[in-house]
C-alpha cells in the first residue's frame, strides 16, 4: 500500500513505534507547530532535516517584508537615512538567522 509520494519515492513502508502519551502528545504539539504530520516530523528530525514552525516561518515572512519596506525607504529617500535603514537590516539579518537556528 502506497501511503504518499516524497520526492520521486513512494512512502510504502510502515514502522510502528512504542510511546509513552506523553512522548506522543510532545510529538503531536511538535508536528501541529510545525504544519506537518508525525510522519513526516519524525521523518524529518532522523534524517537530519530542518524543521521550521509555522510561528517561526510567519515571522520570518514579517521580518523580510519589512526589510522590503526599509529598502524602499531608502531608494526613495535616495539614501537620506542610509546609516539607519543598514542598521536596520542588520538587525532584521540577525533575528531571521536567530529565528532559523533556534528552530533546527
Amino acid at each position: 500500500m502506497v501511503f504518499q509520494v516524497i520526492g520521486e519515492e513512494l512512502l510504502d513502508t510502515k514502522v510502528d513505534v512504542r510511546l509513552t502519551s506523553a512522548e506522543k502528545a510532545r510529538l503531536q504539539e511538535d508536528a501541529y507547530l510545525a504544519g506537518m504530520s508525525m510522519s513526516a516530523l519524525v521523518r524529518a528530525r532522523y534524517f537530519g532535516r530542518p524543521i521550521i514552525a509555522n510561528t517561526d516561518q510567519v515571522m520570518i515572512r514579517e521580518l523580510r517584508r519589512q526589510g522590503g519596506l526599509l529598502n524602499k525607504v531608502h531608494t526613495e529617500s535616495d539614501g537620506a537615512y542610509s546609516a539607519e535603514t543598514a542598521a536596520a537590516l542588520v538587525l532584521i539579518s540577525d533575528a531571521i538567522k536567530s529565528i532559523s537556528r533556534a528552530s533546527r
